[in-house]
Order: structure tokens, then C-alpha cells, then sequence
């Protein structure tokens, strides 16, 4: 449905029309800080994300797990969130170079989670090899164990490419324009004008462009190690006069990430005092918050399940396509699926806009994937062999389902709805747009406040979706680390 909408929206104002929205000076204008923002951020996220899950996972570095967890940490504190941090400390704060700070800060543990779990896997079996043929520890790094992480980067450079484009709350507050401001600047001026549909319409592209890049950018090159054995433990470099300068890195790059954004939501909770702690406002904020991602979460696992079901039990063209699909949707950004939303709705089914059902729709549009994953995962833990044998034994085919495949695979369903949950707590874009009036997320609410330079008043919301978030970004990590190990 959003890819028909921006092909639809495109075809129905005329290819001439369309030709003179896009190539106008605005478009080059946001051409040109997309392109400035994802060639600055994307390898200062890489160098981080490889540089500290190297130091955490092959270095004699003193507190190694402590730093594991510190590392993702900024993952918990959502980047409108981060932004408003470093506004509050940095008023002046503006343009490409606070986009791309404030960028780098946020989404850098996308690198660092799943190169952390490749490099935890990885067998030193080569390494040992590369190390007895006279290599040393740089080049045995860079000619053996960074080729072997090529699909964590890759893939975590499509991800912080794709939240890039999606981002909306963090590049507002620093008055950076990118296409996602410049399209809910036009919706608020025009409601679906001509003009923020064609913006759209070239954000898709560059979506659909990050995609390709990264299936290119993966290889065909075979990762896995075959043959018995068993996997040897990595040794750890000495870090010897290193150890100081790596500690002074680690608390640097944590207290810019993690401490400073929580240090000033907290400096500003102390300075709102209990006025800010409003339970009218605050409350019902909390309990709508609550609502919207347990039916999202529920609904997006609801649809997951036959989707992975399809895809592990039954491969095929048609279950991969399918499955393929989601991931297309849910690379696009919440404003486009909003707009999406708001066009069918409207135009099709008007007394569903600006209902709940579409607002939750729009969720299991943006989020399938995170329950789709952890789904397929647990149902390929599950062989139909013990669905077989219940049925031999004179158990109906759905009985057999119920009692054999959806037990076993309960808990990594529990752990894609939990994740769905967390990420709807955190979502602005696509509320903003599609919520029904009268509806208060903890998200909304932070952007009310903070829009109105209430900084104090929006201190509760922020810490909340921290506290909220963190169970998630440990969720993550530990999903990384088992997933590596299969």
C-alpha cells in the first residue's frame, strides 16, 4: 500500500507536474543535506561500532562486559530525545554538523550490537593461521577478522541509513531540514498537497536505493565454518600503554551517548520540581502509550505468525515473497506510511481516519519485521517431526499445532511483541499524523512540550520512554549474542 500510494499520488497530478515538484532548487537543496548527513554519519557509526566491539570482545580491556552493556545503552534514549539533551546544553546547536553529532551518537550501537556478536562467535582458527604466517595484530585484523564482519556493517549501515531518513523529532529540534521535515511541513500547510506527496516519492526512492546497497554490499562469500572441531576461545590482544587511552575513549564516547542526555532530562526534572509530575496530563498520556503498544503488539505478532509460518514450513517463491515485502514496508519511513494511511483512508474508507484502527495498522505495517524474525526463529527450533509424531499418536492436526509448535515457539513470540511494544512506545512520525484527537502518547506529549520550550514539562516523558526502552536495547543485545551463536 505505500509503495502503490507514492506511484499513485505520482501518476494522478501527471508526469510533467510531478517532474517540476521534484526538480525544483528545495528538492536539491534537501538532496544535498540527505546526502551530506549519510556520507558523514554512516562510517563515523562503522568506525565506532567496529572500534568499540573490537576493544569489548579481542582486548585485554579492563571491564570489558560493563562496557558491552554501556555501549549499547544509547540505543534506550530515542534521538528526538537526544536532541533536546544536547539543544538544552548547546542552544545554538543547528545544520548538518548537529545532525550529523547528534546522528552519530544515536545510532552508532546499530554497528556496534551486531558486530559485538559476530566478533564474540568468530572462530580464531584463521586468525591463529594469518598470526603463524607473520602476520601482526593490524593486519590480521584488517585482512581477516574485518572481512568476516561484512554482513553486521552492512547490515547496521542499511539501519542507521534508514533511521536517518525516517527522522523526524531530532532534525526539527536542531532546525535541519531533511525530506521528513519538509514533508510534515508541507502536510501542516497543504494536508496532502502535490508537493510534500512528490517529496515523499523521492524519499521512497533513496529507501528502495539503501536497500540495493546493501544486498550489494553483502556478497555471495560464505561466512560459516564447515567441518567438525570444535571452536577455539579468542585470545584477547594486550592492550599494555593502550589500556589508558581506550578507557579514556570508552567513558568519552559513553558520556556524550548516554550520560549527557540523561544527566540534563534529569537536571530538568529537578528543576520542574513535583509541578511537572501533572497526573492529569501525565497519566492518561502513560495509560493511551501502554494501550496503543499492547494492540500494536498483539496485532503485529497476530500477523507475523503465519507469515514466518509460510516461510519455514512451507519455503517457497511465494512464502519469500511475502516475507521480502515486509521488509520493504518497514524500511520506508513513518511519515511516508502515514501519508499512506491517511490518502486510503480518506479516499476509500472515510469513516476510518483518525480512528485507532489505523493508527494501529500503521504500526503493524512499520514494525512486522521485528516480530517476523523472532517468530521464524523460534518455529525453526520447533521441527514438524513433533507436530508428526502428536498426530501418529491421534492428536488432530490443530491440536497438535497448539500443544507441539505454539509452546515451542511461545517465548520467541513473547520476545518479537515485546520488542514491537517498546519500539510503538518510542514512535512520533506516523502519530503525529494518523493519532485520533484527544490522543496523548508519552512521544507526542515530549513533542508538545518541547515544541512549546517547555523543557522541564517534557523531562517526565523523556525518562519515562528511557526506562521503557532500556529493557529493549538489553533484549537486543542478547538476541545479537544468541544469534550469532546458531
Amino acid at each position: 500500500m505505500p509503495l502503490g500510494y507514492v506511484v499513485f499520488m505520482t501518476a494522478s497530478i501527471g508526469w510533467s507536474s510531478a517532474a517540476a515538484l521534484i526538480f525544483r532548487p528545495r528538492v536539491g537543496e534537501l538532496l544535498l543535506n540527505t546526502v551530506l548527513l549519510i556520507v558523514f554519519t554512516v562510517p563515523l557509526c562503522v568506525i565506532l561500532g567496529v572500534a568499540g566491539a573490537w576493544l569489548v570482545e579481542r582486548t585485554s580491556l579492563r571491564g570489558h562486559r560493563i562496557w558491552a552493556v554501556l555501549l549499547a545503552a544509547p540505543l534506550a534514549i530515542p534521538a528526538f530525545v537526544n536532541s533536546y539533551a544536547w539543544v538544552s546544553a548547546i542552544p545554538s546547536l543547528a545544520g548538518v554538523s548537529s545532525g550529523v553529532l547528534i546522528s552519530v551518537l544515536s545510532y552508532f550501537p546499530l554497528i556496534y550490537i551486531p558486530a559485538a556478536a559476530t566478533l564474540s562467535r568468530l572462530d580464531p582458527g584463521i586468525e591463529q593461521s594469518a598470526a603463524s604466517l607473520g602476520l601482526g595484530p593490524w593486519r590480521v585484523f584488517f585482512r581477516v577478522v574485518l572481512p568476516q564482519l561484512r554482513i553486521a556493517i552492512t547490515g547496521g549501515a542499511l539501519l542507521v541509513g534508514l533511521h536517518l531518513l525516517a527522522e523526524y523529532g531530532a532534525f526539527a529540534m536542531i532546525r535541519f531540514d531533511t525530506f521528513t521535515t519538509a514533508i510534515m511541513e508541507q502536510f501542516r500547510s497543504t494536508f496532502n498537497g502535490a508537493a510534500g506527496n512528490m517529496l515523499a516519492s523521492v524519499l521512497v526512492f533513496f529507501c528502495l536505493i539503501l536497500l540495493l546497497i546493501e544486498v550489494r554490499g553483502r556478497g555471495n562469500a560464505r561466512y560459516a565454518r564447515v567441518g567438525s572441531g570444535v571452536q577455539g576461545k579468542p585470545s584477547r590482544l594486550v592492550l599494555g600503554g593502550y589500556q589508558l587511552p581506550s578507557q579514556v575513549f570508552l567513558v568519552a564516547l559513553s558520556a556524550l551517548a548516554f550520560g549527557l542526555p540523561l544527566w540534563f532530562v534529569l537536571r530538568w526534572l529537578i528543576a520542574g520540581g513535583t509541578a511537572v509530575w501533572n497526573m492529569a496530563e501525565f497519566g492518561p498520556a502513560l495509560l493511551q502509550t501502554l494501550s496503543y503498544g499492547l494492540a500494536g503488539a498483539v496485532l503485529t505478532t497476530l500477523f507475523a505468525f503465519p507469515l514466518a509460518y509460510l516461510a519455514v514450513r512451507h519455503p517457497g517463491w511465494f512464502s519469500k515473497t511475502l516475507e521480502l515485502s515486509n521488509y520493504v514496508t518497514s524500511s520506508m519511513p513513518g511519515i511516508v506510511v502515514g501519508l499512506a494511511f491517511v490518502t486510503v483512508s480518506i479516499r476509500l474508507v472515510p469513516g476510518i481516519y483518525q480512528t485507532s484502527l489505523v493508527l494501529v495498522l500503521a504500526y503493524v505495517l512499520l514494525y512486522l519485521p521485528r516480530a517476523l524474525v523472532n517468530i521464524r526463529a523460534g518455529l525453526s527450533q520447533a521441527p514438524k517431526e513433533l507436530d508428526e509424531a502428536a498426530r501418529s499418536l491421534g492428536k488432530n492436526p490443530l491440536m497438535a499445532f497448539i500443544r507441539i509448535t505454539l509452546r515451542l515457539s511461545a517465548p520467541a513470540a513473547a520476545g518479537g511483541a515485546a520488542l514491537v511494544f517498546l519500539a510503538i512506545v518510542n514512535e512520533l512520525t506516523a502519530t503525529l499524523l494518523l493519532s485520533p484527537n484527544g490522543t496523548n502518547t508519552l512521544a507526542t506529549e515530549f513533542w508538545s512540550k518541547s515544541n512549546e520550550i517547555d523543557y522541564a514539562g517534557a523531562a517526565p516523558y523523556a525518562l519515562l520512554m528511557i526506562v521503557l526502552s532500556a529493557p529493549m536495547t538489553y533484549l537486543l543485545f542478547q538476541q545479537s549474542k544468541k544469534a550469532a551463536g546458531q
